[in-house]
């Protein structure tokens, strides 16, 4: 058996969670297949390991399908990456209780160790939304790559905005990695593999559960430089990875909202906490200028209010041939002049304003700015 193939299994084994692992392989000489033939009593002179949890070990061929399992790897058209792999996240590594294993539909680069989370509540505002995906965007333009849950609201308003501006976003699942949750985001999770990497720890077919969520939101904390959570309330799975991040050492930033929103309530607690306020993404990178020096990266589309290369996708040609400069067109009569779906729409839109080509007025109201016609 490869020691890969031993963490697989191990990741499989009823009360083998990574804190008790660290101490087998400890104690073992690093080698994972050693634990799965060590005795009851060998592996109960390990420092907090108990009657169940070697029992469990040694009989892990009756309770683990393990033949199973890596052939759902192979059919899936992923791959399992392990803590001893060079390609495992160096940060996520560093944390007291990494997973032993990461299951991975895409490609890990050595480039996401410079990758910051950008997180938020799944019930969001417009605003929240907005923010999250132009934060996404330009992050991933300044060559960050953006880390999210894949959830609804911001996780995925995050990874739609980093797409867009064609950088690198990775999502963490708190299911297997096989299954879609949630469901509409499955052509999301499909763009997300083909540029970046979709991740899990959990086994095939593990569904969500209250326990999975905070497990995934340490790896989210734990792979990167520092956290930014768009909009929380108090009770927001966000401030869970803003904790872990605070626990690993590592930068947490918040965005201020309305202070009569309730979906404000989280950040803004972070901030009195002493959370960094974050306005734009100016303020994360300044904290990691030793990484991104303004002489060493290029100029964000907040500095320079332009980007390179203004070619045009389909749906933002025709999005950007119903506008006008002088007259101001709803977002509806956008969607019924292009005939394409209202999705497609808002994303052309965004990236439209991006490329400072369109501007949003409120109410949903949009026209040309004037630097193209």
């Amino acid at each position: 058996m490869e020691p890969r193939e031993a963490y697989v299994a191990l990741n499989m084994v009823e009360h083998v969670g990574p804190v008790r692992l660290r101490q087998m392989l400890a104690h073992f000489g690093g080698d994972p297949t050693a634990i799965l033939r060590a005795t009851r009593s060998q592996l109960m002179a390990v420092h907090g390991i108990g009657e169940d949890t070697a029992a469990s070990i040694t009989g892990w061929e009756r309770n683990v399908d393990l033949a199973g399992e890596l052939k759902r790897v192979e059919e899936f058209g992923c791959h399992v990456v392990s803590q001893d792999d060079d390609s495992y996240p160096a940060s996520l590594r560093e944390i007291y209780d990494p997973p032993s294993v990461l299951y991975v539909k895409g490609t890990l680069k050595p480039a996401d160790k410079n990758s910051v989370a950008l997180v938020g509540s799944r019930q969001t505002t417009t605003y929240g939304l907005e923010v999250a995906r132009k934060l996404g965007y330009q992050l991933a333009y300044t060559g960050v790559t953006v880390v999210s849950g894949g959830a609804r609201g911001i996780d995925t308003a995050a990874h739609q905005g980093a797409l867009t501006a064609k950088g690198r976003t990775i999502a963490v699942l708190g299911t297997g990695i096989n299954l879609v949750f949630p469901p509409e985001n499955a052509e999301l999770f499909e763009r997300i593999a083909a540029g970046g990497a979709i991740v899990s720890q959990f086994p095939f077919n593990r569904p969500a559960d209250k326990q999975s969520f905070p497990i995934r939101n340490r790896i989210v904390a734990g792979m990167t430089l520092g956290t930014v959570v768009v909009e929380a309330n108090l009770s927001s799975g966000a401030l869970i990875t803003a904790n872990f991040a605070t626990e690993y050492g590592r930068q947490v930033f918040a965005v201020p909202g309305r202070i009569d929103s309730p979906r404000s309530k989280g950040c803004h607690d972070l901030i009195k906490q002493g959370a960094k306020l974050c306005e734009g993404v100016e303020d994360i990178l300044s904290e990691f200028e030793y990484l991104f020096p303004p002489s060493n990266r290029p100029a964000s589309p907040a500095e320079t209010g332009t980007l390179p290369g203004l070619a045009l996708s389909d749906n933002e040609a025709k999005a950007f041939a119903v506008l006008s400069t002088g007259d101001e067109r709803a977002i509806d009569d956008v969607i019924r002049a292009t005939g394409l779906p209202a999705s497609a729409v808002s994303v052309a839109l965004f990236s439209l304003e991006m490329k400072k080509l369109v501007r949003q007025l409120p109410g949903k109201m949009f026209l040309r700015s004037g630097g193209r016609e």
